[in-house]
């Protein structure tokens, strides 16, 4: 058997493996990703409003949710939109999986440049997701923050009081996106590279019934929440 066949073959194993053991203990590995999950979420959270205090403030047309009830399509758009976010951070598992686990086992059959990024492609792993998480958080912080501002402004009202009314479906909304990066940088800092496609699988399906009722709830009950608060 090849080292790539060995590799797939050793994946399999540990995935089925991970996913036998984590039945019996479920809570014991899932507080950790939720617990970095939320620690994601908040830290997001917290800069769109540090943001939002010092955007300057604007007019907006207030016609989408959550800021008015919106329609199915709406449910859609909005659950599209995350579901592409969690795909490319499930993505970040899976290459998690291929740089830490898999790359090192196929290091021996390589030589020179090739075998010293075979061996050290958990490090590579760990600074690509890094840099783009990074980015991915400021990014977000920005464009939400300065949304923010102009939206408060145009409803009267504050920004701060604006992300409160908000917070009912976006904290679940964003710790079911940022569970599978959780989740990664739990095992990398374990060196359980090889538990990392169970860890894709499980997160995925916890996130998914997650993302459909906070699009929902986005949707259909948030803009009531806006409009009386503000």
């Amino acid at each position: 058997m090849d080292a790539s066949a060995y590799a797939l073959v050793h994946g399999v194993r540990s995935t089925r493996g991970a996913l036998a053991a984590w039945r019996d203990r479920p809570w014991n590995v899932l507080k950790g990703w939720l617990a970095g999950s939320l620690a994601a979420a908040a830290t997001l959270l917290f800069a769109v409003w540090v943001i939002s205090l010092v955007s300057p403030g604007g007019r907006v047309i207030l016609q989408h949710p959550p800021l008015v009830v919106g329609s199915s399509r709406d449910v859609v758009r909005i659950l599209g939109h995350n579901l592409l976010v969690l795909a490319l951070h499930a993505m970040a598992c899976v290459a998690g999986f291929i740089a830490g686990a898999s790359l090192p086992m196929q290091a021996v059959h390589h030589h020179g440049i090739s075998r010293w990024i075979h061996e050290r492609g958990g490090r590579f792993a760990i600074g690509f997701v890094i840099c783009a998480t990074g980015f991915s958080l400021t990014w977000q912080a920005l464009a939400l923050g300065t949304s923010a501002a102009r939206v408060a402004s145009s409803l009267h009202g504050s920004s701060g009081l604006l992300l409160a009314t908000l917070l009912p479906h976006a904290v679940p909304e964003l710790m079911a996106l940022f569970l599978p990066l959780a989740a990664w940088i739990v095992a990398s800092r374990r060196g359980e590279w090889d538990q990392l496609l169970a860890a894709t699988i499980v997160t995925v399906a916890i996130a998914v019934p997650v993302l459909v009722i906070t699009a929902t709830w986005e949707v259909y009950v948030a803009p009531h929440f806006v409009r009386a608060l503000l």
